[in-house]
């Protein structure tokens, strides 16, 4: 069995080919370089160049080592034909959002940011607590890690609502969908959490038409992809006050630019895209099962349907 392996910006692929040779101790390793057109049964990659890509002879499949898949579907037709495109379907990320996006959440629920602001000048100043039933949340993307996160914050009692592109029924969420049930579910939260996978319909949702929905004194947590935010829309409602304040993990370009003014705006929380860290073992071991599956032709979770986006 020949593996293909590529990882972006990374100088040394050494973990990453220990951690699959541990699970595929069998398997003949080795990491692309411009130029390798030999055969491969299966590749491995994170944010490969189209060159990797290109079919080559004996190609079954294209392990993403990541949950979301943007980086190569936007390839679009030239990647190669009949061959899927896997993903992760969690590999311990699911756990790492749910911390996140809950730690998140009550920080605004319980006004640390507030008290944060008020701490660097000195006051020591008790402010009125915000009720769980003026707070409700709302998950836009309500796949594996979305149903985590609404179990995450059910714990804590937040009335809880869901869109997702299709009707979805879980327990303890009110759920809408499609274009119909955007508007309602706006209009119904303050909170929103951003997990959709990004597709040509889910890039620019977040702008201002869709954020001034919200009621104000709003907020936006997005763990996504950076693509599904309007960035100059959410800045201004920012200072506008429209949006009370926004938690951001991922960005149009990435690392965020010094010069780019969401570092200037305190109502807006940073982070480098750490939500949900790619934990390594784990992963390699899920991959090693749906290989192991696919070589005795069995069905796997976690292909893409390249059409939808995810």
């Amino acid at each position: 069995m020949r593996i293909l392996f590529y990882e972006a910006g990374s100088a040394n692929s050494d973990a990453w080919l220990d951690a699959l040779r541990a699970e595929l101790p069998q398997a003949q390793l080795r990491v692309w370089r411009e130029g390798d057109d030999e055969p491969a049964d299966y590749a491995v990659a994170w944010r490969p160049p189209l060159e990797m890509l290109r079919p080559r002879p004996g190609l079954k499949a294209v392990f993403n080592i990541a949950a979301g898949v943007d980086a190569i579907l936007k390839f679009g037709d030239a990647l190669p034909k009949g061959v899927p495109l896997v993903r992760l379907d969690d590999a311990g990320m699911a756990i790492q959002m749910a911390e996140y996006v809950s730690h998140a959440v009550l920080r605004y629920f319980r006004r640390f940011d507030e008290y944060a602001g008020q701490a660097r000048e000195r006051s020591w100043r008790r402010l009125e607590p915000n009720r769980k039933e003026d707070f409700p949340v709302g998950i836009l993307g309500l796949g594996v890690l979305g149903s985590r996160v609404a179990a995450a914050l059910a714990h804590f009692g937040f009335p809880l609502h869901g869109w997702s592109r299709s009707k979805k029924d879980l327990e303890g969420v009110h759920c809408h969908a499609g274009a119909e049930g955007l508007d309602e579910f706006l209009r119904s939260v303050r909170v929103v959490v951003c997990l959709l996978p990004l597709t040509a319909e889910t890039t620019g949702l977040l702008n201002r038409a869709t954020l001034s929905r919200l009621p104000r004194g709003s907020y936006l947590i997005n763990v996504a992809r950076g693509a599904h935010v309007v960035e100059q829309d959410l800045l201004e409602l920012v200072r506008q006050g429209h949006i009370a304040g926004a938690t951001l993990d991922v960005f149009g370009e990435e690392p965020l630019p010094p010069a780019h003014p969401f570092w200037d705006e305190p109502r807006i929380t940073i982070t480098p895209h750490i939500s949900a860290l790619t934990l390594r073992h784990e992963s390699a071991r899920q991959i090693a099962d749906k290989i192991r599956k696919l070589e005795r032709g069995e069905a796997i979770a976690g292909i893409v349907d390249l059409a939808r986006g995810y």
